[in-house]
């Protein structure tokens, strides 16, 4: 017997939306990848979980978004637990990262309105061309600690809050900038710039789903479906960084980061020919 379609935000049910095992099957293999991409690149999975929720899944953009950010809880926790085992965590970096990533977050929802979204897709993506070049440049050196300093930590509050700002902007996830700004600004290992990512990302989301549960953007039976099943192939990301060398690393992510700046580019080139 087909189950009850998703609800949007307003709480009607979508069109035609039902469970089937077909959807049950997609839903899975949408958290499977994503999860892979999350223990691998030290993000949260939302950039390429919405996309195909709305595109294999006929899911309304602000219920896939809603659903990928409560989908991305499980997988980030997994991720961590994979990444702490090895002391790749800077714990209390993430922590401040997280602060000023939530009080960014609100910030940029509430400049969402105000600001030409377009000019935004297209400066990241320009910031993200220059990531990727850069790390050609730049080999992280593995097993370099994490030193706080004052400078440090106002660097720290500074990046949670553009990180934030640009989530609440863009709804891009966090370490999408996090993980770049970790490797070539403060200099970190790529390992513990992905698993201090990832710890950042915990609260961001729980926070962010909270208001979204109560927005009744959330399809609950969606989110446990992705979110358990990334859990599986979370920690088999972070294993397969683990055992390549930091340049290959380099050269992975700086593809994974090029389709993420095809991405944001075809949004932002789609939105300004309407």
């Amino acid at each position: 017997m087909p189950g009850r379609g998703a609800t949007g935000g307003d709480g009607e049910v979508v069109e035609g939306y039902r469970w089937t095992p077909g959807r049950v099957i997609l839903h899975i293999s949408v958290g499977l990848f994503a999860g892979l991409l999350s223990g691998m690149f030290g993000v949260g999975g939302g950039i390429v979980i919405v996309p195909l929720l709305v595109l294999l899944l006929a899911y309304p953009q602000r219920l896939a978004s809603g659903t990928s950010l409560a989908a991305i809880i499980p997988a980030a926790s997994v991720g961590v637990i994979s990444y702490a085992f090895s002391g790749d965590v800077a714990w209390i970096p993430a922590l401040i990262l997280a602060a000023g990533a939530v009080i960014g977050a609100q910030a940029g929802t509430w400049l969402l309105p105000r600001v030409p979204v377009r000019v935004l897709q297209f400066g990241f993506a320009a910031f993200l061309i220059a990531v990727i070049v850069s790390l050609f440049l730049v080999i992280p050196s593995r097993g370099e600690p994490f030193e706080l300093s004052v400078v440090t930590v106002l660097g720290l509050i500074a990046l949670g809050l553009i990180t934030g700002l640009l989530s609440g902007l863009l709804g891009v996830g966090g370490g999408i900038v996090v993980v770049p700004a970790l490797l070539l600004i403060f200099g970190t290992s790529d390992l513990i710039a992905r698993g201090t990512s990832l710890l950042m990302i915990i609260p961001t989301a729980i926070s962010g789903t909270i208001g979204n549960l109560g927005r009744r953007n959330v399809n609950l039976l969606g989110a446990a479906l992705v979110g358990g099943s990334a859990c599986t192939t979370t920690a088999l990301g972070a294993i397969i960084t683990k055992s390549i060398d930091p340049f290959s690393a380099n050269i992975i992510f700086a593809v994974f980061l090029f389709f993420i700046t095809v991405q944001i580019l075809v949004r932002a080139i789609r939105g300004r020919s309407k």
